[in-house]
């Protein structure tokens, strides 16, 4: 056969492997009855069920049938989505790290199923399980573009269970279709499979998806087809209440308190797409301890939201603008309040309503509306704040959003200037995402309003991407107006105009312990409209990055930075110490090294180092996490953060340590308990996080959550508590 007719076919096979015009289907068989779930398929309806099968394998390779098979079996009846799934295995010496749900799915053996009801592939629910029968569930928002639009802190009732036989593991699954939200009628949902075989260090999902996607994005899935249309999506209301003894010290204050906190949420069903979502009262007091870090900018860090009221279609609210540069809605700010001192502090939520969700198959909706209390000694005004959000889709995935945000206090507080009684923010975004996800952007622009001040007040920005297999760009652009204010959002500086680019060729070795590797140039400039368009930042970045077949990874980069300072700044953050001089500027280079081990080994670790200039002087930082899996029930790490930070005399030096080590022990598939040791001497703190959860029924908790608090540079405690918390999920 001559070459070129060879070639033609090869490129034919890869076209039809990778593009959208892949079908991959299976049908859904009914069945009157229910049947116990036992993770055993020995079930008459599975012998006659269809099976979603032929698994490709993602990595290392993502041009072959995965080498151990997955088989995926589906049948339904009037309330339950029932699934049964065979995994082939090399051996039965699985990977399991912990067995507490929503585990993370790398770096352990498991499946995870993805449910595209609206067929929108923008948003989904995933389902997964291990070998040992631990679930996990999460949401997928934004096409499943980025991890921040992947959620596991969603929870919702449904059963599992597994059974490992030699050489494979069989799991079965019943979910109520009220954890689903879909349109009435429907006779097909997207769907997606995706499998860790740590055993093999193989990868593999049921629809082929390239290895330059992330394995969850949703432009990629086959078709699931019900024998019969679903009826009405008819999600049950939940009333989920709690109470909390409470009893803590302050040990700066010395005020001591213990108290009994009563309060609860409710889930309410509207129409086949439609949450509402209420609050009374909320207590957060059993939400995981944020990671705490070294901060050696002159800029605020943002954190992850981890509030289950705050979690359902947070995309809708939560994704409009930059995220790095200018989210007008972060829903973290909610809850805090700067005192008379200049303190962040926690703010009592009173109470709230959120509304989410689909209108149909093109249009969604968000509408948040949450009230703040007051606190009159300490000069916190009671605010209510609030957020609608409306979305169309358009074209295969891509969307229109609007948005408007208001912040304001009805009550008139001498401290509280007319200025400060409100602030708005109106706003329009696109989002584009192609058929194939090659193409992805974002195009906004945000208008801010303040009592006394409606002119200008402007945030924008275009963001274009191209991803293909060879070569990956990007272009970041932002305007950020020195009067723009959004209290409700993450806005870290203003007066900006900035501008970064990412060229990335990506290499694919077909002999080796080399997986891939790849060369990136990445530009950030960023100028000041305030300063006559001076230039006050940039970074130029170059990397070269590894990843190998046994998913270990390592790379170099170098950087090269200025920085205009237009005031004075001590990047240690020492008390009394002489701030770096402003109205000047500072060049200075560095060069990166960092690791990452194969997070399945019994022992995994990662890190980096940094050394090179720092302003006027000299860094060497280094970083590291390692991890002892004592399967399946303990699990030990530790996170350990230097920095050396050398300037000249008069300024500052010092050392920073940040130390951070955790012990999780998941006695069996029901109580867990955790304990994170925080110790950082730039913030002279030591605390101490020791939680213990006991789900007694499901989606139902008892915690007893133990908090310690000390300063580090004279050792005397600083802030202790202890609480006891009940939730219950009740479905009506």
């Amino acid at each position: 056969m001559p070459r070129s007719v060879l070639v033609l076919i090869f490129f034919l096979c890869l076209t039809s492997l990778f593009g959208q015009n892949v079908e991959k289907s299976f049908v859904v068989k009914y069945i009157e009855t229910d049947f116990k779930i036992d993770g055993i398929l020995d079930e008459e309806a599975w012998k006659q069920a269809r099976s979603a099968k032929d698994f490709q394998q993602y990595f290392p390779s993502d041009s072959i049938l995965a080498e151990y098979q997955t088989d995926i079996k589906m049948i339904y009846s009037a309330t339950t989505l029932y699934i049964g799934i065979r995994v082939n295995t090399p051996g039965n010496n699985y990977v399991i790290p912990s067995l507490e749900r929503d585990y993370r799915a790398g770096g352990n053996d498991n499946i995870s199923l993805l449910f595209d009801t609206f067929n929108d592939g923008t948003n989904a629910f995933l389902f997964g399980m291990n070998p040992y029968g631990v679930r996990r569930e999460a949401l997928i928002s934004s096409g499943g573009q980025g991890t921040e639009g992947f959620t596991t802190s969603w929870d919702v009732k449904w059963k599992g269970e597994a059974k490992q036989y030699d050489g494979y593991y069989t799991a079965e699954m019943a979910i109520p279709l009220t954890s689903f939200k879909f349109p009435e009628g429907v006779t097909k949902w997207r769907f997606q499979s995706y499998r860790f075989d740590m055993q093999k260090n193989e990868t593999s999902v049921w629809y082929p998806i390239p290895q330059n996607q992330l394995i969850f994005n949703l432009a990629f899935m086959g078709d699931m087809v019900f024998e019969k249309p679903l009826g009405k999506s008819r999600t049950p209301l939940a009333i989920i209440p709690y109470i909390n003894a409470i009893a803590d010290k302050d040990y700066e204050q010395d005020l001591t308190e213990a108290n009994i906190k009563v309060g609860g949420d409710a889930k309410v069903a509207i129409g086949n797409g439609l949450n509402l979502d209420i609050t009374l009262n909320p207590d957060f007091s059993n939400v995981e301890v944020d990671d705490i870090f070294t901060n050696l900018t002159r800029f605020e860090i943002s954190l992850p939201e981890r509030r289950q009221f705050f979690v359902d279609n947070n995309d809708l609210f939560g994704s409009f603008g930059g995220s790095r540069d200018a989210n007008p809605f972060f829903s973290r700010r909610i809850g805090i309040a700067t005192d008379s001192s200049g303190n962040s502090v926690q703010n009592r939520i009173i109470g709230g309503v959120r509304l989410s969700g689909k209108l149909n198959e093109n249009w969604r909706l968000g509408v948040l509306n949450i009230q703040t209390d007051e606190n009159v000694e300490t000069e916190i005004a009671s605010n209510n704040n609030m957020m609608i959000a409306l979305q169309k889709k358009v074209f295969a995935r891509s969307n229109f959003g609007l948005f408007f945000i208001n912040r304001q206090t009805f009550k008139d507080y001498d401290f509280v200037t007319p200025e400060e009684e409100y602030n708005r923010v109106f706003g329009i975004d696109y989002n584009l995402a192609s058929e194939d996800n090659t193409w992805v952007g974002k195009f906004y622009a945000h208008k801010s309003f303040q009592p006394g001040d409606d002119e200008d007040n402007y945030s924008a920005g275009v963001f274009l991407g191209r991803n293909s297999r060879y070569f990956n760009v990007f272009t970041d652009f932002v305007f950020i107006d020195e009067d723009f204010e959004s209290d409700l959002g993450f806005v870290p500086r203003k007066d900006i105009i900035k501008w970064a680019t990412s060229f990335e060729k990506v290499f694919w070795p077909k002999k080796g312990p080399i997986n891939s590797h790849s060369i990136e140039f990445f530009p950030i400039v960023t100028w000041r409209p305030g300063l006559d368009y001076r230039k006050t930042d940039h970074e130029l970045q170059a990397s070269w990055n590894f990843e190998t077949r046994n998913f270990s990874e390592f790379g170099i980069g170098f950087s090269n930075q200025f920085i205009f300072l237009a005031d004075s700044f001590d990047p240690t953050d020492t008390d009394g110490a002489i701030p770096l001089p402003g109205n000047q500027g500072y060049h200075f280079n560095s060069v990166l090294l960092q690791y990452e081990s194969n997070q399945a080994k019994v022992l995994a670790f990662e890190g980096e180092a940094t050394v090179g200039r720092f302003f006027n002087g000299d860094r060497f930082s280094i970083e590291g996490e390692a991890t002892l899996r004592l399967q399946p029930k303990v699990r030990l790490g530790l996170n350990i953060n230097y920095d050396k930070i050398t300037l000249p005399v008069p300024f500052p030096s010092a050392d920073l340590w940040l130390v951070s080590p955790t012990v999780n022990v998941t006695f069996n598939k029901s109580i867990f308990w955790s304990t994170i040791f925080q110790y950082s001497n730039q913030r002279d703190n030591l605390g101490i996080n020791s939680r213990l959860q006991w789900r007694f029924a499901p989606l139902s908790d008892l915690f007893l959550v133990y908090n310690d608090n000390y300063f580090v540079n004279q050792f005397s405690p600083r802030f202790r508590s202890i609480n006891l918390k009940v939730t219950y999920w009740l479905n009506i």
